[in-house]
């Protein structure tokens, strides 16, 4: 399984929680878990329950057209459109009965959005909600749907030139980025649904080497370009390493990592990082096009409520299949069944700061 979805918390995320080992098996649990937490959270990504899930909102950004009807029939004013969980980030284009609304005639409220739930016509404006030959799907939206202000962290840069197809990212650095991530180069959004290996094209120091011993932890490299950064996994032969530091040329690191045997390495061996990210190309509604060697990437970011609540259901659902959902705490008449208690005020938290209020109408 690979994701197929942008997740709230990524893969490497759950991995370090649970000091779980890098392997194919667990891969497609922890995916299926971030992806059952996301889907929690928001309804699901695609599809008519999409905005209502726990949190009745959505946190990725989105670029497409919807419809909505004349807002008469809504029971609300004429000059005002409600979007409900349709929530916008921004508006590029507004067309209500064929006739475009421009910008300056409609404001995106409220005013300290976004997000933003309701668009209203400028009243001391000629313009109005249209409702053409009739009110279904009067109004049409084009812009960029998101339940949260969009942010984003740079997250390293290209280590190659795209053409608009390429499916496999070089990068140049995979300690930022995790699977479920959705990253940014310019005007294209692209899900990251798997890394692997690249040589890095720097090798340990000729004249140097590493034994077989925990205590050699540190790495003399060939070259400082293209080096290794803190938090980013190395693989050399076989044996997986944690950076920890680095200092110019040198590294600092954890031997045996991710469940890899501890192994004497060679000098010049080659050093390998997983910077190609398999990715989905112009994703949530953007299109694919060329960028250059060097192009910043930029990785979307998850309010940090959300994230650590996503984080937390993914936790439990995994502990859960572990435990074939029966773990149990206390011994007799106290024993009990886990249920995951503690997430209870982290939800409360997260719907407080970021739970959509759904509004009710009278019909």
């Amino acid at each position: 399984m690979a994701i197929t979805r942008a997740c709230y918390c990524t893969r490497e995320d759950v991995q370090r929680a649970l000091d779980v080992k890098e392997t194919a098996r667990s891969a497609r649990q922890i995916d299926r878990a971030i992806e059952s937490a996301s889907d929690a959270i928001d309804g699901g990504a695609t599809g008519a329950n999409r905005g209502a899930g726990i949190l009745k909102r959505r946190f990725f950004p989105e670029m497409e057209t919807r419809t909505f009807d004349w807002p008469n029939p809504q029971g609300a004013r004429s000059w005002r459109l409600w979007l409900d969980q349709h929530e916008l980030a921004a508006a590029t284009a507004v067309v209500a009965g064929g006739i475009v609304i421009p910008p300056g005639d409609y404001f995106l409220r409220p005013d300290d959005g976004p997000p933003y739930n309701r668009l209203e016509i400028a009243l001391d404006s000629s313009a109005a909600f249209s409702s053409g030959a009739t009110h279904q799907r009067a109004i049409a939206i084009t812009g960029t749907w998101c339940g949260c202000d969009i942010a984003t962290a740079t997250a390293g840069a290209l280590a190659e030139a795209l053409d608009s197809s390429e499916t496999a990212v070089d990068v140049t650095d995979s300690s930022l980025i995790g699977v479920g991530d959705l990253v940014a180069v310019g005007a294209e959004r692209m899900l990251v649904t798997s890394k692997s290996m690249l040589d890095t094209g720097v090798d340990i120091h000729a004249g140097d080497a590493l034994t077989a011993a925990a205590s050699d932890v540190s790495i003399t490299l060939s070259t400082a370009t293209g080096a290794p950064t803190v938090d980013e996994v190395i693989l050399i032969d076989s044996e997986r390493m944690l950076v920890v530091d680095v200092a110019g040329s040198v590294l600092t690191v954890k031997r045996a990592w991710d469940g890899s045997v501890l192994a004497a390495h060679a000098a010049g061996s080659s050093i390998y990082a997983p910077r190609t990210l398999n990715v989905v190309r112009g994703a949530y509604g953007t299109t694919a096009a060329t960028h250059d060697t060097a192009a910043a990437v930029e990785r979307h970011l998850v309010p940090g409520l959300v994230r650590d609540y996503s984080l937390g259901l993914a936790l439990v659902q995994l502990l859960g299949e572990q435990a074939g959902y029966a773990r149990t705490a206390g011994t007799g008449d106290n024993q009990r069944e886990v249920t995951g208690r503690g997430l209870a005020q982290l939800r409360k938290d997260c719907i407080t700061a970021y739970g959509r209020k759904a509004r009710i109408r009278g019909v």
